[in-house]
């Protein structure tokens, strides 16, 4: 089972790696807002939110699509008359995520750090475990995305709806002070904005734990609501 695993993992990560557009919104953009912030006095606190991108990105508008396209193209319906249960390929696309997520979220952290002098996270522990969480969070979202969607088409639409007013109103790609009240309040119950506050937490050294306990209910929640809802043909 684990050599499945390792074996479907890889094939997943060549694939995204293979998606010019999922790597240039995971990698480029990011990056481009970093630069284009260069003067701000408060770049420090932004690279969080860019982290945070680079997770929405794949696990809310990359991985509901991909799933889905599985489910269409009856993908998982074979893998279910093979020895390669359906899940190990639905946990290998986690495992790819989660290391394009590690490889974006590096390489912006290595511009900002090492090109525009960006004091280093200075609590990485907590730092880590927020990405993870983050991560687990957003994909499981993502899950419950591919499961109500009837197609693949509709699955990145959906995708793309929801991980927009993530990232916009959620801290993500702009800080919420500098947002109009009403969209701070609105980006206040966004689960996205307790994964920007995680890890800006770690970043600057002042870890909570309430953060840290919405993104794992959050995950807990829609991990179960996808198992319940999601259909594998």
């Amino acid at each position: 089972m684990m050599k499945a695993f390792a074996q479907l993992s890889v094939t997943e990560l060549k694939l995204l790696a293979r998606d010019t557009g999922t790597l240039f919104f995971m990698v480029a953009f990011p990056m481009m807002l970093l630069v284009l912030h260069t003067g701000d006095d408060d770049i420090g606190t932004l690279l969080p939110g860019y982290i945070a991108m680079v997770l929405a990105i794949g696990g809310l508008s990359a991985l509901p699509g991909i799933v889905a396209t599985y489910r269409e193209r009856k993908v998982l319906r074979r893998l279910a008359t093979t020895p390669v249960a359906p899940v190990t390929l639905l946990a290998a696309q986690v495992g790819a995520q989660l290391v394009m997520g590690i490889v974006g979220s590096a390489i912006v952290v290595a511009v900002g750090v090492l090109g525009y002098g960006i004091e280093p996270p200075a609590h990485p522990a907590a730092l880590a475990l927020a990405f993870l969480l983050c991560a687990s969070m957003l994909c499981a979202i993502g899950f419950v995305i591919a499961a109500v969607a009837p197609r693949a088409r509709t699955a990145d639409l959906f995708g793309l709806l929801i991980m927009f007013p993530m990232i916009f109103l959620g801290g993500a790609a702009v800080p919420r002070d500098a947002l109009p009240e009403g969209m701070r309040e609105i980006g206040g119950y966004l689960p996205l904005t307790a994964g920007v506050t995680a890890l800006r937490d770690g970043w600057l050294g002042s870890p909570t734990i309430l953060p840290l306990l919405i993104l794992a209910g959050v995950t807990v929640a829609c991990t179960a609501v996808a198992t319940v809802l999601f259909q594998w043909d």
